[in-house]
């Protein structure tokens, strides 16, 4: 498994496994980062994401994106 920080834009990629405590991985749920879900790496600069999922678009910084595993 890989972290989603390092997933290049234009890459579709799987959710796996998400880490952290249990209201990091909540407000990530919410957001629609849950298990077996695709998302779509838009742009990304300074290590920071702009992320497609479902049909929305979420911004993440890099320590948040390094929680995500695909």
């Amino acid at each position: 498994m890989m972290p989603l920080n390092t997933a290049r834009p234009g890459e579709t990629v799987t959710i796996r496994r998400i880490t952290g405590q249990d209201a990091v991985r909540q407000h990530l749920a919410e957001l629609g980062f849950v298990p077996d879900s695709a998302v779509t790496v838009v742009s990304e600069t300074a290590g920071n994401l702009i992320l497609q999922v479902q049909t929305g678009r979420v911004a993440l910084d890099s320590k948040m994106a390094s929680r995500i595993f695909y």
